[in-house]
């Protein structure tokens, strides 16, 4: 057992760490050096000890109006005051009702209904079924095959897992992962596309390795493809002018389901609501969670079109139509806090004031070429990444080390691999993102 009074910081207590099982960290050596946050607001995270923690990466890609936005905090806190639970089966809630209606509103106009979950692998698991069951409900049950592509990610669901390219998240589970599931390369080529700022020329014809899984497999078995329209978890990696696009036209020719992994690039991360505002590719359904209630309470769901809906609103109508939920579908709190939050960046005008922040966060992290370790850097939206030489032997040793500098001299990034992941959210200020990017600089320089 560890030492019940392990420090933070000095003069900060924390309990005794070792009951908890970290996911995606490196429990032991955390638990030798680990870094707390008990306090936060705006765009700042507060240790135990009271040192203060600019936040890089809007919590996880979720904080997108800051910590602690009054307006959500309030909503919630007025929820508990009516009604904390309510049953998602055979009943529900006004606010469930309330939030689809403001969150179709806003979503790409052809998308008119929506599936609430609790989290972006819940989303995805859940738009997977759907994509199944849609064809099936048509007749066209021989459309099995799920189509996902290498380096993304999708949750740790078991779908999400086996629609997902990231190998370290699916070698341990390789018996359990969903028969039939193939995989397009992936779109990322240093050589081609090396520190290109936002969308790169280059790389649009990789769409047509659809095609080719389509001629393997035969179009008349594949039921969907699943895409990020940016890959944030395998490093920000952008989407090649065109290729959305292509994607597109191959599964309309086919029949083929497109559903956009927006986890991530939701509610502003690329200045708009959803990616079609920006790229004008219109998928079939979205996969939404994070910053529906910028990390609030959780929450993430579905976004489908009429077609696919009305697909199962067949039969007798005493009879449920799809066999699919979870105990905390559309929580009040959860819908409370999304409510709150689509209006605070209606009134805040935070995407505009994302698409603001962008060239300048761009020019920032570009300016880091050259610098010590740095072999590509690449920006998005408000994302952005710089990937480092690995360190013979030690993959990853390097870019942890600059996090832990950096959270050491008072910034929060996100390293994963040899990436740097920076995503402010788009309340931060030009300052903010200066001492961001000069810290992470520092770091690399300090990194041997």
């Amino acid at each position: 057992m560890n030492q019940a009074a392990k420090r933070a910081g000095e003069g900060a207590e924390i309990p005794d760490l070792e009951a908890l099982w970290l996911p995606f960290t490196h429990n032991r050596l955390f638990k030798k050096n680990p870094r707390l946050v008990s306090r936060a607001e705006g765009m700042y995270y507060e240790t135990p000890d009271g040192r203060r923690i600019l936040d890089g990466l809007s919590g996880l890609w979720c904080s997108n109006t800051g910590h602690r936005h009054p307006k959500i905090v309030e909503a919630v806190k007025a929820q508990l005051d009516e009604l904390d639970y309510a049953v998602a089966f055979q009943a529900h809630h006004p606010l469930a009702f309330e939030l689809a209606n403001e969150l179709t509103a806003v979503a790409p106009a052809h998308l008119n209904h929506a599936f609430f979950v609790n989290s972006g692998s819940e989303a995805v698991d859940t738009a997977l079924k759907v994509a199944l069951a849609y064809h099936k409900a048509n007749g066209d049950g021989g459309r099995y095959r799920l189509i996902g592509r290498e380096k993304g990610y999708h949750g740790v669901g078991f779908g999400g897992i086996s629609v997902g390219g990231m190998p370290a998240n699916r070698k341990a589970f390789a018996s359990a992962l969903i028969p039939g599931v193939d995989h397009l390369r992936h779109t990322y080529d240093r050589e081609q596309m090396g520190y290109s700022c936002g969308q790169p020329t280059w790389g649009g014809h990789l769409a047509e390795d659809l095609q080719r899984l389509v001629e393997l497999h035969d179009a008349s078995t594949i039921a969907a493809v699943i895409v990020e329209p940016m890959q944030g978890s395998a490093g920000v990696i952008v989407p090649p002018l065109g290729y959305l696009e292509r994607l597109r036209e191959i599964c309309t020719q086919h029949g083929i389901l497109l559903i956009f992994d927006e986890v991530i690039t939701g509610f502003g991360r690329l200045g708009h609501w959803f990616s079609p505002d920006r790229l004008g590719v219109q998928p079939d359904i979205i996969v939404f969670a994070k910053g529906i209630t910028s990390g609030v309470v959780p929450l993430g769901g579905v976004l489908v079109s009429d077609t696919i809906f009305e697909a199962f609103m067949t039969g007798p109508e005493h009879l449920v139509e799809f066999f699919h939920g979870n105990t905390y579908s559309g929580h009040p709190l959860a819908c409370a806090a999304a409510l709150a939050t689509l209006q605070v960046y209606q009134q805040d005008d935070l995407f505009a004031r994302a698409r603001t922040l962008e060239p300048l966060l761009e020019q920032a992290v570009h300016a880091l070429r050259g610098e010590p370790h740095v072999v590509d850097i690449r920006n998005f939206g408000l994302a952005a990444a710089i990937e480092l030489e690995p360190r013979e032997g030690a993959p990853s040793l390097r870019a942890l080390e600059v996090f832990q500098y950096c959270f050491d001299h008072g910034v929060m990034v996100r390293y994963s691999g040899d990436v740097i992941a920076l995503g402010p959210a788009p309340i931060a200020s030009a300052d903010e993102i200066g001492v961001l990017v000069e810290t992470l600089r520092a770091g690399l320089r300090a990194a041997s």
